[in-house]
């Protein structure tokens, strides 16, 4: 039986992955096994960052709407509350965003939510 040494496809396996080290500093960009290393511990980040992602952008979105509410004398999670119970249904990014460029209508809806909560209460 003949030895196989793999000639092309050995080559074109270590290549693509010399590719995805690309722009590492030093024998990780140049050496096989350091760039395989490399690409490996890389596309394990990269995978856990695509979860904490969203947990970051979350916490982002709670924190302008705890801020925004704060300035109109409510806390975030009693204004929460009173829209899940007025019925209103956006989410955190939407109204985030409306705390950042729509202050008028985030206004109206601390308004609401605080008529939800004065009704409640009575």
């Amino acid at each position: 039986m003949p030895r196989t040494k793999g000639g092309p496809k050995t080559r074109q396996r270590r290549k693509k992955r010399l590719k995805l080290a690309k722009g590492q500093y030093g024998a990780k960009s140049r050496l096989f096994r350091s760039a395989t290393e490399s690409v490996d511990k890389g596309q394990a980040y990269a995978y856990v960052g695509r979860k904490h992602r969203k947990r970051d952008f979350r916490q982002l979105w709670i924190a302008r709407i705890s801020a925004a509410t704060r300035l109109h004398g409510i806390a975030y999670s009693r204004f929460m509350n009173a829209l899940k119970k007025a019925n209103i249904l956006l989410d955190r990014k939407v109204l985030s965003d409306m705390a950042i460029r729509d202050m008028a209508g985030f206004e109206k809806l601390v308004g609401v939510a605080k008529q939800q909560l004065a009704t409640a209460a009575s």
